[in-house]
């Protein structure tokens, strides 16, 4: 016996009055509508109706219970209409693990927009350039950069970002400029942590790929670091132009090897499930798409490379 359904048809046999209008407003056969109401009452023990020839009326117990019934089924409606809502109309709050430098430098200037656009969700950020496990860590999306590796989660791209060689224009002065990957061997190269191996350099021309072995004086977890000890002339960095781009085109870092470029990387979000997914999160991740996209403002008036 479906209890539901079960209280649904009784509550429309007491407001009918009679279990042939019931059956009527329900578009039930009457001995439907009987069955179920015998069903109810065994699986209560207890008597709901006393039935005569000509009409039916509500035992005590019948019209104690007919009211719990009134107040179950509004609560279960009101709980279907949130559930609705909350697919349709973001609300809540939104646990995001993003990597700081994509952080710092671009998703906070967008998050004004996101959040005038959908006032019932409080963004929750937290910055991270290490992998987290989503469902482990109570988070409902994070951001990626580059290459993702065996995780069952559902990646949307959301927007591309070159990889520059670059350095200051007084360590060029001073060192000397590069002319092919394996003159890097003789200058200093700032090197990212969660590079993979950190102390290779991968560069791609006429679709052959050139390895270099690197070295120098700082090694980090952060992007931002390394940019900034770029720019005071500590050595050469690879950085993505989302951390980079501003410099190079200000003339304040200057791009090398122009013959020669790195892979493009990708930025993902990624979720745990495609199925109901929540307006939350789904909202959010178009936002993105749409703020950065395929030609993100990041990659834009760049030296070719």
């Amino acid at each position: 016996m479906n209890l539901f359904e079960a209280m649904k048809i009784f509550v429309k046999v007491a407001d009918c009055g009679s279990l042939s209008g019931a059956a009527r407003a329900l578009e039930l056969s009457n001995p439907s509508v009987t069955r179920h109401i015998a069903d109810l009452e065994a699986h209560l023990h207890a008597r709901l109706l006393n039935r005569s020839t000509r009409r039916i009326s509500l035992t005590d117990t019948g019209a104690a219970y007919l009211e719990r019934c009134r107040q179950v089924l509004l609560d279960l409606d009101e709980a279907a209409m949130t559930a609705s809502n909350s697919a349709t109309n973001p609300s809540g709050v939104l646990r995001i693990n993003v990597p700081v430098s994509f952080s710092v430098n671009h998703l906070g200037r967008v998050l004004p927009l996101y959040a005038e656009r959908y006032p019932n969700v409080a963004l929750d950020v937290s910055l991270s350039d290490r992998v987290v496990d989503l469902v482990d860590e109570g988070f409902d999306l994070a951001i990626r950069i580059g290459k993702l590796q065996g995780q069952s989660l559902v990646a949307r791209k959301i927007a591309p970002a070159r990889i520059l060689l670059c350095a200051a224009p007084a360590y060029l002065a001073k060192n000397g400029v590069p002319e092919h990957p394996a003159d890097l061997e003789s200058h200093v190269c700032l090197s990212y942590a969660y590079s993979t191996p950190r102390d290779e350099w991968r560069f791609l021309r006429d679709g052959k790929t050139v390895t270099t072995r690197v070295k120098g004086g700082l090694h980090t977890n952060n992007g931002d670091l390394l940019r900034e000890a770029a720019l005071a002339g500590m050595g050469i960095i690879l950085q993505p132009s989302f951390i980079v781009g501003d410099d190079v085109r200000a003339g304040r870092l200057t791009t090398l090897l122009p013959e020669y470029h790195s892979e493009t990387l990708s930025i993902y979000a990624v979720y745990p499930s495609r199925q109901h997914l929540s307006a939350k999160v789904r909202t959010f991740v178009d936002f993105l798409a749409e703020q950065f996209g395929d030609a993100p403002y990041w990659d834009r008036d760049l030296p070719a490379g």
